[in-house]
């Protein structure tokens, strides 16, 4: 049964991946929540998942035109700059202040969802 959860886990979060709404925050609540993996080690698992997620979707939103060209650049080096940093400071916080920190950001994203005014 167990092994049903990660598999359907898996599956969610792959087409959330694909269609680029970000698939790893659930792989993520599914690990620590019901899978009972730390979390330190499910953001490693979430890091090891999101590159083949990614380079699989990649192609088909490149030939949909789903990439605004002069923002990659820029976004791509800013990513990286910024998860360096981010990761630096994962492995330097306690588990439990990641715990906090994760549902924080998931309780405002949530709220902005909820509350946010459809765009035109």
């Amino acid at each position: 049964m167990e092994a049903l959860g990660a598999v359907l886990a898996g599956a969610a979060a792959g087409v959330l991946s694909g269609l680029g709404v970000g698939g790893g925050t659930l792989l993520l609540i599914y690990l620590t929540a019901f899978a009972g993996v730390p979390q330190d080690l499910a953001q490693g698992v979430n890091l090891l998942y999101f590159l083949p997620a990614a380079a699989t979707a990649l192609p088909a939103h490149l030939r949909g035109g789903y990439l605004h060209r002069p923002t990659v650049l820029p976004a791509v080096l800013a990513g990286f700059v910024c998860a360096a940093g981010g990761a630096w400071l994962a492995t330097a916080l306690e588990v439990e202040l990641l715990h906090k920190c994760f549902g924080g950001f998931l309780l405002l994203t949530g709220l902005r969802e909820l509350f946010s005014k459809p765009r035109a």
